[in-house]
């Protein structure tokens, strides 16, 4: 599983859920008791659930430095997501956000879910595979296109998982309730954040292809290609800096996410999703 640092976490879910909320309505969170956040980083997600909530929400993470940030805004638990610390039925809705995309077993996590969830599962789960990039700088789209690709074919998880997490939910024996599509709009234009320029750095230097390039070179991608993206993505990040400089660069970033919503086996149909609802390729955006 990959691991994530909290500037990493803040910056790539920053502002996730303020434009809309309505992809979370499946998780029926006006009624529910006690939640849990399973890999829940700093607890961007957590936040929400306890503010739609009346329950209690708990978040579980294996990193103690990003409990640390979540604890912040609810109770936490060091925990596996394999092999969670709470006892069968703890919970009515059990939530992950971008989760199962790092995990080589994801039914296996979704299991574990049911185990301690008496009503609901939910996964918002990306498909990076078809990430959108507009920006001023003519060559950091393609460029952006090129390294995910390669990213893709190297890396030992599915994280274009997407809409196809309802996979993962049916073998664990999960009754599907709904999937609802939900695209994050990541936006740069000026007066540049901290965030925004740090990673205009990275671009500049080509750390952020650096700390990749493990896994890129695991799939079809040469040293030599390598090198080459790597050249040609310095030099667009110069672009990008020099851009800012006269505060004309823009960049729009879209990441589409699923959010899948399944019941455990047994439970009770009072949640108010109707069962074998599908919203399919529905967009709240």
């Amino acid at each position: 599983m990959r691991e994530f640092s909290e500037s990493y976490l803040s910056r790539t879910r920053e502002g996730m859920w303020d434009d809309s909320r309505l992809a979370l309505e499946p998780l029926a969170l006006e009624s529910r008791d006690r939640i849990l956040d399973v890999g829940c980083g700093t607890g961007e997600l957590s936040r929400v659930l306890a503010a739609e909530s009346p329950g209690e929400v708990v978040g579980c993470d294996a990193d103690p430095a990003l409990l640390a940030a979540a604890s912040e805004h609810v109770p936490t638990v060091a925990g596996d997501a394999l092999r969670l610390p709470f006892a069968d039925d703890a919970f009515d809705l059990v939530v992950c956000q971008a989760l199962l995309i790092n995990l080589p077993e994801p039914a296996a996590a979704v299991a574990e879910f049911a185990r301690v969830s008496t009503d609901l599962i939910a996964a918002v789960e990306p498909d990076n595979a078809a990430v959108e990039i507009d920006s001023s700088v003519d060559a950091e789209g393609r460029l952006e296109r090129r390294a995910r690709r390669a990213y893709l074919d190297g890396v030992n998880t599915d994280v274009a998982l997407g809409a196809d997490a309802r996979e993962a939910f049916q073998n664990a024996g999960l009754e599907v309730l709904e999937t609802r599509q939900y695209d994050h709009v990541r936006t740069v234009e000026p007066p540049y954040g901290e965030g925004a320029l740090t990673a205009a750095r990275r671009k500049a230097t080509g750390d952020g292809l650096a700390d990749d390039r493990e896994t890129m070179l695991a799939g079809e991608l040469t040293a030599g290609e390598y090198d080459d993206l790597r050249g040609a993505w310095r030099e667009m990040g110069r672009d990008v800096i020099e851009q800012m400089r006269d505060r004309e660069y823009r960049r729009e970033e879209v990441v589409p996410f699923y959010v899948t919503v399944g019941r455990v086996p047994g439970a009770e149909s009072g949640s108010g999703i109707d069962s074998g609802a599908e919203s399919g390729a529905e967009t709240e955006s």
